[in-house]
């Protein structure tokens, strides 16, 4: 799949979060890698200050470590979820 740094794609990374049971917020923080995950109260916290190819790159790496269970999501949040973690991303 080929990663489209705009807005609207991270619109639509947002959504999953949105549907799923971790809670994404942007915060200023000195994070080594740009985020951090508190997997017991399910919260992916991203670097506020991030550049919008950042945010991406850094709600991608997320997805990617994290597990979301597919069928709470809408039909095209499941597939877009589907796709970015089954293939290898094209940046």
């Amino acid at each position: 799949m080929q990663v489209k740094y705009s807005k609207h794609f991270l619109n639509k990374l947002e959504d999953i979060f949105a549907e799923s049971d971790y809670i994404l917020r942007y915060e200023k923080g000195s994070f080594h890698s740009g985020y951090c995950i508190l997997r017991d109260t399910k919260i992916a916290i991203v670097n506020k200050y991030f550049p919008l190819d950042g945010k991406i790159n850094a709600l991608l790496e997320i997805l990617k470590s994290i597990e979301i269970d597919p069928k709470g999501l809408s039909d095209k949040n499941r597939s877009l979820l589907l796709e970015l973690t089954q293939t290898k991303l094209e940046i």
